[in-house]
């Protein structure tokens, strides 16, 4: 029975390339792999995309689930590096930092909201282009998502710059010690994160018929593992150990204030008794 390309986009096909060509993966994705990145951590929308393709190779709304979901997940994992660098910074002081713990969530978190919406906008352009029939350019989806995760790399890398000057001047602060344990997680976080964000720019950069984006270990090892790794670093060493949710907002502004606040006359009857 012949089956037509809408049919096979919204139904559910087994992979056979003789009758239906290649899927939109160039590859039939691993049910293991999604069942295990879905049971492990939190990108479970993507994942249950992916593990769904698995048996529905040719199914768009799968592919599109997956892509969508997948391409923006890291985002939300910078934004809490940076509420974790913020606190830090209220710990030490605010000289071990050029610019204030706020301002740090305000500008990093808007370059986040801003990668968010560019790789949303791509991923779902490409992705509709694919499932259409006949099939459309993709192209134009497939260059704003790339100009999506270079911005977020951009933004990754700023953030890097400061954490290091941050490691370095908080040497001489009232940084606990055991802290850097924590400080060491969250520079570990931050490479993970930056490993996938290089890999996703080359995958995408070569098409979406590309050598990497048609081999799905390499999907596996630099964007699955890499998230679990950027992750699960703080299951092992867990932020909420080192006391950071219990310094006030203000903290580091509460000690400035307190320091240069000028010494109070004596008492008057301090001053009776030496009479």
């Amino acid at each position: 029975m012949a089956v037509t390309r809408e049919e096979l986009s919204v139904g559910c096909y087994a992979y056979n390339y003789a009758l239906f060509g290649k899927s939109g993966y160039g590859y039939v994705p691993s049910l293991g792999a999604g069942i295990f990145f879905c049971v492990i951590f939190a990108e479970v929308i993507g994942w249950a995309g992916r593990t769904w393709s698995s048996q529905c190779p040719y199914n768009a709304n799968a592919f599109l689930m997956q892509i969508t979901t997948l391409i923006i997940a890291p985002t939300f994992i910078t934004a809490g590096l940076y509420l974790i660098l913020g606190q830090m910074i209220r710990v030490a002081g605010r000289h071990t930092s050029p610019i204030g713990p706020r301002t740090y969530l305000l500008i990093f978190s808007t370059c986040d909201v801003i990668s968010l919406v560019i790789q949303a906008v791509g991923g779902a352009m490409a992705s509709i282009a694919t499932s259409a029939d006949p099939p459309k350019d993709t192209t134009p989806g497939t260059h704003i998502m790339v100009a999506g995760i270079v911005f977020q790399m951009a933004s990754i890398t700023a953030f890097a710059v400061l954490f290091t000057l941050f490691v370095v001047r908080s040497r001489s602060s009232n940084l606990p010690r055991k802290s850097y344990f924590l400080v060491g997680a969250t520079a570990f976080s931050t490479v993970m994160i930056y490993v996938r964000s290089i890999y996703r720019t080359i995958e995408l950069s070569q098409g979406w018929t590309g050598y990497l984006i048609t081999r799905e270990p390499y999907f596996i090892v630099l964007d699955g593992v890499m998230i679990v790794l950027a992750t699960g670093v703080f299951n092992v060493i867990h932020p909420g150990w080192f006391g950071l949710s219990k310094v006030p907002l203000d903290s580091s502004t509460a000690r400035t204030e307190t320091a240069n606040k000028p010494i109070s006359p004596p008492m008057e009857e301090n001053s009776a008794v030496s009479q």
